[in-house]
């Protein structure tokens, strides 16, 4: 098979294998509500489609268009977004909503150019945005399309420092027609059938051209650098109760988990800060502790609990019983998680 029955042979397989996706048109539909592939698209960010559904579906109920979430109380989105991590994408979010609908109209800009300069909106997000909704010829390169790409070339350069590269391969078999529809199918092939390991070959469209497949190494594809060991960060977070209630704060703006609600934390450093910055003097008990990786290093919180009356005019008293509905991320979920079971 040539590089240039590429297209034709995956699009076939597409209309017949096709996912369907409650942000996704058939094929041979008219496109999607741009509102619901950009909202789509940023959700999916090094996230999976089973964890995004239920996202997806709550937003589009509440916030139905993109004015409507313009217009949303931020601290409402944040907490609505709990749960799907990189909170920085939640603010972007909120921003990019406010420029759509202050400085375009409630309309997207349906070029690569004009969607790169919202909040945001990086490259491949642009590209997917501009294919996917608008028809317009991109080059859309996630993971997905990275493991098929680089096994149907048998591309040996290392990612990420070879994705230029591996994106102007890509480029080469992007046809002019369907752009988002072949972009979509790299997708499902890579996520059903060109899969990271034991990937069915014989299932696959691509099989009779895919270099990797032909010289039979497929998972040796894609191949990448080795990854530095991530550096390991010692906090604490404090549960302070009083009756039924418990105290939570809102977290900076700016840095990691900004504007989200939150236990009092202390720094997260290399040395464990101990009790010094706890924000009352108390009798305090140990909880445990709870781990979690963000993307530069991983973390492990300590967790200490006191019954404390207490005066301050930076937090708020939650319902213990409550807890749930109060849209914390998931390490400080996890850290209330850790202190209402050694209450028990």
């Amino acid at each position: 098979m040539s590089v240039d029955a590429v297209p034709e042979n995956l699009l076939a397989w597409y209309d017949a294998h096709h996912r369907r996706l409650p942000w996704r048109a058939a094929p041979g539909e008219a496109p999607t509500d741009p509102y619901r592939v950009w909202l789509s698209e940023i959700m999916l960010q090094q996230t999976t489609v089973a964890a995004v559904k239920p996202y997806f579906d709550r937003f589009t109920t509440r916030w139905p268009t993109v004015t409507d979430l313009a217009r949303a109380d931020e601290g409402e989105v944040m907490a609505a977004w709990a749960g799907l991590g990189y909170y920085a994408r939640a603010r972007n979010l909120i921003a990019c909503a406010r420029a759509v609908a202050d400085d375009h109209g409630g309309r997207f800009p349906d070029s690569e150019a004009g969607l790169r300069a919202l909040p945001g909106i990086g490259d491949y997000s642009a590209a997917a945005i501009a294919a996917i909704a608008f028809g317009r010829r991109a080059v859309v390169v996630d993971a997905n399309v990275e493991r098929v790409a680089s096994r149907l070339f048998a591309f040996d350069e290392a990612l990420p420092r070879a994705r230029p590269a591996l994106r102007a391969l890509v480029d080469r078999i992007t046809p002019d027609a369907r752009a988002g529809d072949f972009a979509q199918a790299m997708m499902d092939l890579g996520s059903s059938i060109c899969t990271v390991r034991a990937p069915q070959c014989l299932l696959c469209p691509l099989s009779p051209g895919c270099a990797a497949r032909i010289a039979g190494n497929p998972e040796d594809y894609p191949v990448k650098a080795a990854k530095k060991a991530k550096p390991q960060r010692l906090g604490t977070a404090f549960w302070i109760e009083d009756g039924a209630r418990v105290w939570l704060v809102r977290r900076p703006d700016r840095g990691m988990l900004g504007g989200m609600r939150a236990l009092p934390s202390g720094p997260w450093t290399d040395e464990d800060p101990g009790l010094a910055d706890a924000p009352v003097d108390a009798p305090w008990r140990e909880a445990g502790s709870v781990d979690h990786v963000f993307t530069h290093f991983a973390l492990r919180l300590r967790v200490v609990t006191a019954v404390q009356p207490l005066r301050a005019n930076d937090g708020e008293w939650w319902p213990i019983d409550e807890i749930e509905q109060a849209g914390l991320p998931t390490l400080f979920a996890r850290a209330a998680a850790r202190a209402i079971a050694s209450r028990a």
